[in-house]
C-alpha cells in the first residue's frame, strides 16, 4: 500500500484541477509531505515499529482537504477515517481511496455535528490539521464529552499557535483560560513543534503548532458539565474578581467560593486546575441537592 500511495501524483498537480482553499472553511493546505510525515510520527501509538508509527491504528482525520496528511497517515500504517465538510474534496480524494486498498473512508460531513462514536471505533487516534475556524469548538466538544476516558486514545492536532498556547497555558499567564483548564484537567498536553505560515497554501497570517493530547483516566470522576459551566462563567469576565464573574452562575458566589476555600477577590486566571475542579464539584453537589429538594 505504501508504494501505491507514493506513486500518486504530487499534491500540487492534484490541486491543479481546481480545488482551492476556502477562507469560509478555514482551509490552509499542506503540500510538504516531509512535514505531514512528521505530524504522523508525532501521533505514534504505543508498540508500533519506527517505520510504521501508526501500524494497526484507526486514525480520525478532520479536514483532509487534498489529502497531504492523509497520505502520510496511510504510509504510517493507519486505517484512516476522514471527515470533510467540503464536498469538492471527495473527487480529489477518490484516487487516494483507491490506492489505499480499503484503508481510507471519507465522510462528507460537518465535524461540529458529527456523531463521533458512530463514525470512529473505540480507541481511535485523532490526527488532523484542524481548520482554523472550528478548532476551538471541536476541541471543547472532545474534552467535555462523556463518558471518560473518551472514544479517542490520543489526539495530535495542528492549530493556530495562539490556540496551542491556550491549550497548554498555566495559571498567571495571559493565555491561560477556559480551554487550558478543560485540557489540563482531562489530558496530558504538550506542544510538539511549530509550523511556519510558509508551509501552507495559502499561507495564513499566523504560525501553527502541533499539540499532543493523551487523556487522563483519573479525570473520569470530574463533573465535566459543572466544570464547563464554572469555567465559562469565570473566564467570561476574566479581569473581574470571582465574586463578580461567578454571579452569572450562582446568586451567592461568595458562599460557593468560601466552600471551595477560594478568596472571593481572586481572579480566574490565577486559579490552579485543582481549584476549578473543587469549585465544579461543589457546584455539582449544589445542583444535585436542588434537584432532590424539588423531587
Amino acid at each position: 500500500m505504501r508504494r501505491r500511495v507514493d506513486a500518486l501524483p504530487p499534491l500540487r498537480e492534484v490541486l491543479s484541477g481546481g480545488l482551492t482553499a476556502k477562507k469560509s472553511l478555514g482551509q490552509h493546505f499542506l503540500f510538504d509531505l516531509n512535514l505531514t510525515d512528521k505530524i504522523a510520527r508525532a501521533a505514534r501509538v504505543a508498540g508500533a515499529p519506527p517505520d510504521a508509527p501508526l501500524a494497526g491504528a484507526t486514525v480520525v482525520e478532520v479536514g483532509p482537504g487534498p489529502g497531504g496528511l492523509t497520505r502520510s497517515l496511510l504510509k504510517a500504517g493507519a486505517e484512516v477515517v476522514a471527515v470533510e465538510k467540503d464536498a469538492r474534496a471527495a473527487a480529489v480524494l477518490a484516487p487516494l481511496q483507491e490506492a489505499a486498498d480499503g484503508r481510507l473512508t471519507v465522510h462528507i460531513a460537518d465535524a461540529l455535528t458529527a456523531d463521533w462514536r458512530a463514525i470512529a471505533p473505540e480507541g481511535a487516534v485523532i490526527c488532523a490539521n484542524l481548520p482554523y475556524n472550528v478548532a476551538t469548538p471541536l476541541l471543547v466538544g472532545w474534552l467535555t464529552e462523556g463518558p471518560w476516558p473518551p472514544w479517542w486514545a490520543s489526539a495530535t492536532v495542528m492549530v493556530q499557535r495562539e490556540v496551542a498556547g491556550r491549550m497548554v497555558g498555566a495559571p498567571g499567564r495571559d493565555d491561560y483560560g477556559r480551554l487550558g483548564v478543560l485540557t489540563g484537567v482531562r489530558c496530558h498536553a504538550s506542544a510538539v513543534f511549530d509550523v511556519p505560515p510558509t508551509a501552507f497554501v495559502p499561507p495564513p497570517k499566523v504560525w501553527s503548532t502541533v499539540v499532543r493530547l493523551d487523556p487522563k483516566p483519573e479525570a473520569a470522576d470530574t463533573p465535566i458539565g459543572a466544570l464547563s459551566r464554572v469555567t465559562a462563567a469565570a473566564f467570561g469576565q476574566r479581569r473581574k474578581m470571582l465574586r463578580s464573574s461567578l454571579r452569572s452562575l450562582v446568586s451567592d458566589p461568595e458562599a460557593l467560593l468560601g466552600d471551595a476555600g477560594i478568596a472571593p477577590t481572586e481572579r480566574a486566571e490565577r486559579l490552579e486546575l485543582r481549584d476549578f475542579v473543587r469549585l465544579a464539584e461543589i457546584y455539582a453537589d449544589r445542583l444535585a441537592s436542588a434537584v432532590e429538594r424539588e423531587a
